[in-house]
């Protein structure tokens, strides 16, 4: 793949492997805080890819209950109603979301100068779960000329105030590796836009927090 076409694919919006990732810088969530440092965030014990180059995290408080939480970040087939930058998502098992889950979704890629406009097509499987605690998924995301592998791990803490989202996702791929500052700063963004649209959904339900 040509620079120029590695770097046509990177000015676009785009979701990758659960994440949405785009190069306009996404203000971070209303009452957001730095990551704590520390491990990374696992769940059941399994954390990101460790050998990533790639990787970002994020957290943020959101003023909802833990039950209008986890339902907005599981129901994945609604994600689009609350996520302006996810066109699709179809379910690929049946039943309540748990290990082994798995759904594909989509995001458009405008055309620009470098590449007509085209799709990314995302597939996770939910490797592990705690309810109301924890997921971890990992998955390839698809597009012409471009494949990235994805781990992505999610932590729901009840705490004064709401509940505390932490977010931890590591890339890997020929074309992200090619430019790790770069493909690390849209992977940052991508997952402060992902917690400000969950933070703005949450907070406008009426559940009461318990």
């Amino acid at each position: 793949m040509s620079r120029t076409r590695t770097a046509a694919l990177f000015t676009v919006p785009l979701v990758v492997a659960g994440v949405l990732v785009t190069t306009t810088a996404a203000a971070a969530p209303a009452g957001a805080t730095a990551p704590r440092p520390g491990p990374s965030l696992t769940c059941q014990g399994k954390g990101v890819d460790a050998k990533a180059l790639v990787r970002a995290r994020a957290e943020t408080v959101i003023d909802a209950s833990p039950a209008t939480v986890w339902k907005l970040q599981t129901d994945v087939e609604r994600w689009p109603d609350w996520q302006a930058h996810v066109t699709g998502v179809d379910r690929l098992d049946q039943g309540p979301f748990r290990p082994g889950s798995a759904f594909r979704w989509t995001t458009p890629i405008p055309p620009n100068p470098a590449t007509p406009a085209t799709s990314l097509d995302i597939t996770s499987t939910v490797e592990q779960l705690k309810p109301n605690s924890c997921i971890r998924w990992t998955g390839p995301a698809v597009g012409e000329g471009l494949h990235i592998d994805g781990v992505h791990v999610w932590s729901f803490t009840k705490v004064r105030g709401g509940v505390l989202v932490r977010t931890e996702e590591t890339h890997t791929g020929e074309q992200v590796d090619a430019n790790v500052p770069y493909a690390t700063e849209i992977l940052q963004q991508g997952l402060d836009a992902w917690l400000a649209d969950l933070k703005t959904a949450a907070e406008a339900r009426s559940c009461p927090r318990r």
